[in-house]
């Protein structure tokens, strides 16, 4: 009898795992990428168990029933809000324009926001980054300028250093492992595919996990949050001149100024009147921190 062969593993999909990354998955990331996985289900299981306690916690400030005031007062359910608003939290805007983000890095956790409410307390809108300089925008510029001979570029220089210290760069997210220096000039041109398909196609919000995200300021200007950064900086850098974001949350004050003490519906209609109004903030905060 032939001695039965060891079946090879297969790599299970990766939480944000792109098709175009597939030639780049390894069988090493097997148990990363299950960890990831499994992290993802219980987080998803967890939101999906939530939902319906927001959504009766949102009710119950729509129609100013007892407990309305507490309910808006720790911001007012995310998710009921998207679910209840949907499509009226997209804005258009020029990604040229959208150059400034908040800037986490360094910011106690106690002073900032919640992910899980709309409306945000706080002077995280005083504390911006500026994405013109931010890492993927160099990422994409460096690539884009080197597409002809993706190993002069710095990316390409950045991975193979981290090869030969013996730490090559992995994502359990994605399953992939950048373990040679092919590996790495693929990774490389799957970015450039994508660049290079914005630009025959435009910007398509359903290739990434999640929309553009942004947040109102408390003077009603758009800050950049959340992931897509790679794929923002692609639109600025072929210039593109619009995308389509969606509102994650905005500044108690502005909320207050605008809604001005209403509930329910009357303050969607003048929240939704309001929101197209905001455009991008380009100017540096007060708080922004001291560049060395």
């Amino acid at each position: 009898m032939r001695p039965l062969l060891p079946m090879k593993r297969r790599l299970p999909k990766a939480p944000a795992g792109d098709p175009a990354f597939a030639p780049l998955e390894d069988p090493r990331m097997y148990w990363p990428v299950q960890r990831a996985r499994l992290s993802k289900t219980v987080r998803e299981g967890a939101q999906s168990l939530g939902v319906p306690v927001e959504c009766g916690l949102l009710r119950l400030w729509q129609h100013n029933l007892p407990g309305a005031a507490w309910v808006e007062r720790i911001g007012l359910p995310r998710r009921a809000v998207e679910l209840t608003l949907g499509d009226k939290l997209v804005l258009h805007v020029n990604p040229n324009n959208l150059v400034r983000a908040t800037h986490w890095q360094g910011w106690p956790y106690k002073y900032r926001p919640t992910s899980s409410a709309f409306i945000w307390d706080g002077e995280w809108d005083l504390r911006r980054g500026d994405l013109r300089t931010s890492s993927r925008a160099r990422f994409i510029a460096d690539i884009d300028a080197h597409r002809d001979d993706l190993a002069q570029s710095e990316a390409f220089a950045k991975y193979m250093a981290r090869l030969k210290a013996g730490k090559p760069w992995s994502s359990h997210q994605q399953g992939i492992l950048l373990d040679s220096e092919a590996r790495i000039l693929t990774f490389l041109r799957v970015y450039l595919s994508f660049m290079d398909d914005m630009a025959a196609r435009g910007f398509d919000s359903t290739r990434g996990k999640d929309m553009l995200g942004v947040a109102v300021t408390r003077e009603g200007r758009l800050l950049k949050i959340n992931r897509g950064l790679h794929r923002l900086a692609m639109a600025q850098h072929l210039g593109l001149p619009s995308v389509p974001v969606m509102v994650k949350a905005v500044h108690r004050q502005w909320w207050e100024r605008v809604t001005q003490g209403t509930v329910g519906h009357v303050a969607w209609q003048r929240t939704c009147g309001e929101l197209p109004t905001c455009i991008p903030e380009m100017e540096a905060g007060p708080l922004d921190p001291i560049e060395s």
